[in-house]
């Protein structure tokens, strides 16, 4: 017999979807705020969130938002005239550039992730029960509790 999918599972699916949508409705409304537009708050956060043992050129920043590589350029270049973000040659291939951001594209990616961070706190324990719910089913609380 194949592997079906509980009512309890259907219920958590929708519940962790419906949360992460809130939550980027939240962070689009965010950026836009400060007066920039949701992808560059995107690409903002992936300069400056790279793991550490990668350099931050385009074609990585285009891997991390998961956009084509001549997307990433327009979105680097929009920055670049915003004042958000800078380019420079590589140190050991002149023809690599790398990013890095401006010290104005610092100071809003804080106050987005400062304002990203509590947001994510105020409903992380729900979208941690729906999550818990489709990763361990047996462990789950019954829905009533876990997904109010």
């Amino acid at each position: 017999m194949p592997p079906t999918v509980s009512d309890a599972e259907y219920r958590a699916l929708a519940e962790m979807r419906y949360r992460i949508r809130r939550f980027l409705n939240f962070s689009e409304a965010s950026a836009r705020s400060v007066g920039i537009e949701p992808q560059q708050h995107q690409l903002l956060l992936a300069i400056r969130g790279l793991p550490e043992d990668g350099a931050p050129t385009v074609g990585r920043i285009a891997e991390r938002l998961q956009i084509q590589h001549h997307s990433a350029v327009e979105l680097v270049n929009r920055g670049v005239e915003k004042g958000l973000v800078k380019k420079k040659p590589g140190e050991r291939d002149r023809r690599e550039v790398l990013l890095d951001l401006t010290p104005r594209g610092r100071r809003l990616l804080e106050k987005l992730a400062l304002a990203h961070r509590t947001e994510l706190r105020s409903f992380a324990p729900v979208l941690l029960d729906a999550l818990s719910a489709l990763v361990h089913p047996e462990e789950a609380p019954p829905p009533e509790e876990s997904l109010s």
